[in-house]
């Protein structure tokens, strides 16, 4: 039973940091510079910790400017103010991602403007559906080995889903459920605890309001741990921060 549960969480929160710092801070919003081989490795470890549930960053990053220049209306690929639930909210999202994925939809030049870190060859590998299955059969070879009994395996559907997961987490809770610190014009909340728990993500008022400050947290009961290992690598300078103007960091 401990490996199990050392597995679940630690793939929980592998996918959810190199989710957090990467696709989101990185890919989405370049909150912070860094080297090319630096910038290859980042895209490598997201790729081994999603694995079946590989985001492909240069669609995500576009995806997510999206979000925030039409957050909660019609445009929006991902408010939950539209959809009478998350499934249907994420049968959408899936479809737009793929559709900027395959190159079937193009985006708006306004959300290529800015840096999209591309792979091809890794993109391409890790989003085939062999790859994919590959990973699956990996988490339930380790389930089969490991589990104490057949309960176990209900927790296989999350490894496979884990970065969607993740993503209709945050954005279903964090535009619904909690409390604003700013008015954004939209219905971003912070959701606390789930925020501390969520490494920052569903601190989502606060991103709203100052999209380019890597530090999500704004009061003092706000932790946002990605942040707080974003300072650690600057202070290393594996990557260094980039500064946002004052009237965004209160």
């Amino acid at each position: 039973m401990l490996a199990i549960l050392c597995f679940f969480f630690g793939h929980w929160f592998l996918s959810l940091f190199f989710h957090s710092f990467f696709l989101h801070r990185f890919c989405s919003h370049k909150m912070y510079t860094t080297t090319r081989n630096w910038e290859r490795a980042f895209y490598m470890g997201t790729w081994l910790v999603q694995g079946s549930s590989f985001l492909v960053p240069r669609a995500y990053g576009v995806m997510h400017r999206m979000h925030h220049t039409y957050s909660d209306t019609e445009k929006d690929p991902h408010s939950p103010h539209f959809f009478k639930d998350v499934y249907q909210m994420m049968r959408s999202t899936v479809v737009i991602f793929r559709g900027f994925v395959t190159g079937k939809n193009l985006p708006e030049a306004q959300f290529t403007k800015e840096y999209l870190p591309v792979w091809d060859r890794l993109d391409k590998f890790g989003h085939h559906w062999v790859t994919r299955l590959i990973f699956m059969v990996g988490y339930t070879a380790f389930y089969i080995y490991f589990a104490p009994n057949p309960w176990w395996f209900l927790l296989l559907p999350i490894h496979f889903l884990m970065g969607p997961i993740q993503g209709a987490v945050v954005n279903w809770c964090g535009h619904k459920y909690g409390y604003s610190n700013y008015n954004n014009g939209d219905h971003s909340k912070n959701t606390s605890p789930w925020g501390i728990l969520l490494m920052g993500e569903l601190f989502q008022n606060n991103h709203h309001y100052a999209k380019d400050d890597a530090n999500f947290a704004k009061k003092w009961f706000e932790f946002d741990l990605t942040y707080l290992i974003m300072r650690g690598l600057d202070s290393i300078r594996i990557i260094r921060l980039i500064p946002v103007p004052a009237g965004k960091q209160d």
